[in-house]
């Protein structure tokens, strides 16, 4: 990514012993790193940007969500100088990094339990990932509560709850659920944020729906998830680290090359214990238990 850095901002820069750093400078001597895209991941990349501006004064971190592939597409433009993203970058988005001279380097910096919410009324104990795939899936037949023999009373119709396109949850959830070949059914409610799918199951009756496991609350339900013929597992931030939960994955941020200067002291920081606590206190699972 090319920098226009001003003489004055270099030379007041060296004064403060940081010499070339990544992000741009201002005329006040002031790193800027601008960070785009997962809205799964927006909520603690905003809690990271804010409890850093206490410790780096001299840095300043800008924050805005999207989707993942927001963020991918404008780190490869060179608009942003890290990518938030749940779910890993397509060979398709490498290569054409690779041809706009971008070198996108990833970076692990939590675990994700992806949870299924339906309303809390709902009395479901548990749902297998086959389940999951009849009724979002292109080819599945579930359409009601009662075909999974849950009775929801009037409510028995099933009201599919999904995110768009451009979403890392949506692709992470087609992959695992669905499988990579696999398609969408038509008819779900497609929503752009994470907290807006939670939100929306929250006051629908016959709602199901999946998103991060931070925007779990009180007002839904949370429900257990089984593959291959395993146990249920409920959703949780040990379950993501250990892996038994099965819709478990990596959220990830994504540099031009590898960090330096600012973005790496940034990085750093977001990898140590006190970063890695603020994604913990999130609600997200950190890359490490120890």
């Amino acid at each position: 990514m090319k920098r226009a850095i001003t003489l004055t901002a270099v030379l007041s820069l060296a004064t403060l012993g940081l010499g070339s750093c990544g992000g741009t400078v201002d005329g006040a001597s002031r790193a800027s790193i601008k960070n785009k895209g997962s809205d799964t991941l927006v909520t603690v990349a905003q809690a990271w940007a804010e409890e850093y501006s206490k410790v780096a004064g001299g840095t300043v971190v800008t924050v805005t969500g999207g989707g993942s592939g927001t963020g991918i597409n404008a780190m490869i433009n060179g608009t942003v100088d890290i990518a938030n993203a749940s779910r890993k970058m397509k060979e398709s988005e490498f290569q054409t990094a690779r041809a706009a001279g971008i070198e996108p380097v990833e970076h692990i910096v939590g675990f994700d339990a992806l949870a299924v919410y339906v309303h809390k009324d709902n009395p479901i104990e548990s749902i297998t990932i086959e389940q999951l795939a009849d009724i979002y899936g292109e080819n599945g037949k579930v359409t009601k509560w009662s075909e999974l023999g849950v009775d929801m009373g009037d409510n028995d119709e099933i009201v599919r709850v999904s995110r768009q396109n451009n979403s890392g949850t949506y692709v992470y959830f087609r992959n695992t659920v669905l499988g990579k070949q696999g398609r969408y059914k038509l008819g779900s409610l497609d929503l752009h944020g994470s907290k807006d799918v939670v939100e929306l199951v929250e006051k629908t009756a016959g709602a199901i729906g999946y998103s991060g496991l931070a925007y779990a609350n009180e007002h839904v339900k949370l429900v257990p998830v089984s593959m291959n013929g395993n146990a249920a597992v409920t959703p949780s931030v040990e379950t993501a680290v250990d892996g038994t939960y099965p819709i478990a994955r990596p959220l990830m941020m994504y540099t031009n090359g590898e960090p330096a200067g600012a973005i790496k002291e940034y990085m750093d920081w977001i990898l140590s214990s006190t970063g890695q606590a603020i994604i913990k206190n999130k609600g997200y699972a950190p890359v490490s238990m120890d």
